[in-house]
Formats: C-alpha cells, sequence, structure tokens
C-alpha cells in the first residue's frame, strides 16, 4: 500500500555530467539516465513524485544521493527526470513534490 503525504512547492535542478558514473551518498554508482534524484533529508530510496509547475508532467524518482547544495533549491534531479518533466532546458524549475513511500 502507498501512503501519500503532503504535497509541497520546491525549487528543483538537475544534475549529468561530470557526476555520471561517481558514486552516490548511498553508494550507488549516479547514472544520470534512471529516475533518481538528490535530496538533503529523505531517507535513501524514498520514491518521490516531482510535477512541473510549468509543464504540469510528472516523474517519480528515488532518492539516492544528498543534495543539492544550491541555497533555494529543493530537489536535485537525474537528467532522465528532468527531460521526463520537461526542465532539461531550464536547468531550473518550480516544482510539486509528493512523497509515495
Amino acid at each position: 500500500m502507498t501512503l501519500f503525504t503532503l504535497t509541497l512547492a520546491a525549487l528543483a535542478s538537475w544534475y549529468g555530467h561530470p557526476y555520471h558514473g561517481r558514486t552516490t551518498a548511498n553508494g550507488e554508482t549516479y547514472n544520470m539516465n534512471s529516475m533518481t534524484a538528490a535530496h538533503p533529508t529523505l531517507p535513501f530510496g524514498t520514491r518521490v513524485q516531482v510535477c512541473s509547475k510549468r509543464t504540469g508532467r510528472c516523474a517519480v524518482v528515488r532518492i539516492n544521493d544528498r543534495g543539492p547544495f544550491v541555497h533555494g533549491r529543493s530537489i536535485d534531479l537525474s537528467k532522465a527526470a528532468a527531460q521526463r518533466i520537461g526542465l532539461l532546458s531550464e536547468g531550473v524549475g518550480e516544482v510539486s513534490l509528493k512523497r509515495l513511500n
């Protein structure tokens, strides 16, 4: 059973090269083509639905890294996740976050 929690407004960015292939905070190898994300506090393995306020498109990502390390940003998406919600070209955008588990 999936438990839904409060949906929050947030600012998201994405990361790809040069991090692709490096070790993430949970010990995995970062794959920018996977549906993953970095968050400062959510437990590793948490699944989060991320929806772009601009495009209305959503993606479900799994937290496997820490970040972002830029003030004001709440989540760093993999390149694949950013592409899915239409964030790739602008780099940073407003999203809603919903924790799924």
